[in-house]
């Protein structure tokens, strides 16, 4: 499993009900199923990644997330998992609003644009980054947005989500090894993780 799945996988508590929104092919459904014997169920608009899932014996719904998350009952689940999709969602701040008020927790994970190596690609070559994380060019990129970590962690400030757990690291997209950055993460990280919480009325 990859290295970003773990950190997310350590998170969640055994027995938890999860939501998996874009959950691809299953792996951290499948993994947390029958590792932590959680209750999960994915939201996946790809519909041979859903059929995998689904193959694998796991509840996946081949839709969008928007309207699926939206026929869920207030707190129907503990945690809601939103992994490396913020990216290329049009309305962020519903969505994680939608996650915070179907689940207790809501967790996002994301490439971080502002890394070195990005920063280092537009200010030598004056083009603009494609990489590990986000390796497409800018006329064929599923990424409609680019999320530096700073820039998140302003966002939550602003919209009002309480960042309860943080984790900056680097990974290759698919490895299954990396480590934790503690030391300037918005520039030597390649992947911001966070669980969400809403914070209190006010």
């Amino acid at each position: 499993m990859r290295f970003d799945l773990s950190v997310i996988a350590q998170w969640v508590e055994p027995g938890a009900r999860v939501l998996d929104l874009g959950c691809g092919a299953g792996v951290l459904l499948d993994h947390l199923t029958r590792e932590k014997g959680v209750r999960g169920t994915g939201v996946e608009i790809d519909e041979e990644k859903a059929s995998a899932a689904i193959a694998k014996g796991l509840t996946v719904l081949h839709g969008d997330i928007f309207a699926e998350i939206a026929d869920y009952p207030d707190q129907s689940f503990d945690y809601v998992i939103l992994s490396q999709t913020l990216q290329q969602v049009y309305e962020p701040a519903r969505l994680i609003g939608e996650m915070l008020r179907v689940g207790r927790r809501g967790i996002v994970s994301f490439p971080n644009f502002a890394v070195w190596y990005n920063r280092l690609m537009f200010l030598l070559l004056g083009r603009a980054p494609v990489s590990r994380e986000l390796p497409y060019e800018w006329y064929d990129t599923p990424n409609i947005r680019v999320i530096p970590i700073k820039d998140f962690r302003r966002f939550c400030r602003k919209k009002g989500f309480a960042v309860r757990r943080e984790v900056t690291i680097t990974t290759h997209h698919h490895e299954e090894e990396g480590r934790v950055v503690t030391f300037l993460p918005n520039l030597r990280a390649s992947y911001g993780i966070y669980m969400l919480e809403r914070f209190a009325e006010r």
